[in-house]
């Protein structure tokens, strides 16, 4: 599954907050059943129009990936979880809603892939040892 979010009208201290993107990359994982694989990578980011600085931010998962988009000036956020697996969209949605006071959202989600490479279609190459 592939659940993009573009949240508005958000909170622009929680949306500056690298602490609160941060907590979020770090908890969520487990809160959907996924497996982090790495502690979540977070930066501030000043881009060339005043108006886009923002928190950026990803963690890994054994099952692929969240990343968090920020834009505090503009009250956005935008953020994908990527999963081979299936997980709870609705815990998702709320959880990010919540965390930056956002106003409105627009959501997708695409069925990827739920079923793991092997039960899809043999190995190519086996994994080496």
């Amino acid at each position: 599954m592939h659940l993009t979010i573009d949240g508005y009208g958000g909170d622009p201290g929680r949306l500056a907050d690298e602490n609160l993107v941060r907590a979020l990359l770090d908890e969520c994982p487990a809160e959907i059943g996924m497996t982090k694989i790495a502690p979540p990578y977070v930066c501030r980011y000043q881009a060339s129009q005043p108006a886009d600085w923002g928190i950026s931010g990803f963690v890994l998962i054994g099952e692929s990936h969240l990343s968090i988009h920020t834009f505090p000036a503009r009250g956005l956020v935008w953020a994908d979880i990527f999963s081979c697996k299936g997980f709870d969209a609705e815990r998702v949605v709320e959880r990010v809603k919540t965390t930056f006071a956002l106003g409105d959202t627009r959501l997708h989600l695409l069925e990827r892939g739920l079923e793991y490479a092997e039960q899809v279609a043999p190995l190519a190459i086996a994994p080496s040892a």
